[in-house]
């Protein structure tokens, strides 16, 4: 009889170990959850293993969850895209990298060489009186102007737009001054066109000359700068 009661004790007591056991693992205190430096939510341990609340894990990985009468889904963002909530804008375009576009310049320096083509075709005019026989003046015109807007349409950054705006001040100055010439040539009068010093007495093509070669010094060096020859 006594030893039934000495092994009826040592179960209850047994008993009332293993259900404080279980008291104390339950009541383990929460763990704060910590995602690259900042306080996410709290870790609630159990049995040895550590649980998160499912919404929790939806919130600092921008996904969402879905609460199904037999089960709970969990979605996450696609890898490499942005779940960062909309405000109802577009997206910015990316700012366009600082100083001339390589394209815009090559193209740019392949214009000025044109201008030089056609400024020395009409300087003749004014070096030996050379008569104008055909539409070859217009044709220069016409080929650089088509030149010019190639050369605009290449122009991607504030400082290819500044550039451009430069380059159509000098095809301006060219093709008031060359229809000068051409004018003054067709009316037969000489005084402009057979004196030997007439290319370096012109005021207008010493501008036209300085801008070209400042240009051409702007372009190479892929930075823009502005200068008063070109205005």
């Amino acid at each position: 009889m006594r030893n039934r009661s000495g092994i009826s004790y040592f179960f209850l007591f047994g008993f009332v170990l293993l259900f404080a056991g279980i008291l104390l693992a339950q009541n383990t205190p929460d763990r704060a959850l910590i995602v690259n430096g900042k306080s996410e939510g709290m870790v609630v341990q159990m049995g040895g293993h550590a649980y998160v609340d499912v919404e929790t894990v939806a919130q600092f990985t921008n996904g969402s969850v879905t609460l199904e009468p037999t089960r709970i889904v969990l979605t996450f963002p696609a890898s490499g895209t942005s779940a960062a909530p909309s405000t109802g804008l577009a997206p910015l375009p990316p700012a366009p990298p600082p100083g001339l576009s390589r394209n815009f310049a090559s193209l740019a320096i392949a214009e000025l060489a044109e201008m030089r083509e056609w400024r020395g075709a009409v300087g003749i005019i004014l070096t030996y009186g050379v008569p104008v026989v055909g539409s070859w003046p217009q044709d220069y015109h016409d080929h650089v102007e088509a030149n010019l807007m190639q050369v605009g349409v290449a122009a991607a950054t504030a400082a290819d737009q500044d550039a451009m705006q430069l380059l159509q001040n000098e095809f301006s100055n060219l093709s008031r001054w060359a229809n000068d010439v051409v004018s003054t040539r067709q009316s037969l009068n000489a005084t402009n066109t057979v004196r030997p010093d007439t290319m370096q007495s012109d005021q207008s093509l010493a501008k036209i000359s300085d801008c070209s070669r400042f240009l051409s010094s702007m372009l190479v060096s892929g930075s823009f700068a502005d200068d008063q020859s070109c205005h």
